[in-house]
């Protein structure tokens, strides 16, 4: 037998383990993206209160509520992924992994979901 090198096998991108790899790195990105924004908006409350003010009223739009409850959903898919992780590295059985990634992605649903009812309440 010889050991070429193994060409990626697409196949493998079907599984849900992929897509809740995919899914927690590309939620780390978004996140990561947002700092910069969120550290920027509050500097603007040490420009004074009129400054931070005048970006609360510009913030206080629909698509601005729209981009809250992403980043919240953002977040809660990003942190059950990471627990997810954890868990199987703390020797969970491999059987249960899909059963982790049906929890996080429940969890994380429940949370957008929460969100989103809590802005349409308020």
């Amino acid at each position: 037998m010889t050991n070429l090198p193994r060409r990626n096998d697409f196949r493998a991108r079907a599984h849900p383990a992929w897509w809740a790899f995919l899914v927690h790195r590309l939620s780390g990105l978004g996140l990561a993206l947002f700092l910069p924004l969120h550290f920027w908006a509050l500097g603007q409350a040490l420009h004074g209160a009129a400054a931070l003010d005048g970006f609360l009223r510009f913030a206080d739009r629909p698509l601005f509520k729209f981009a809250e409850w992403g980043l919240v959903v953002l977040l809660a898919l990003h942190l059950m992924g990471g627990v997810r992780l954890l868990l199987i590295e703390f020797g969970r059985p491999a059987g249960l992994r899909k059963d982790l990634i049906a929890v996080a992605a429940g969890v994380a649903a429940a949370a957008g979901l929460a969100f989103a009812l809590a802005l349409l309440s308020g």
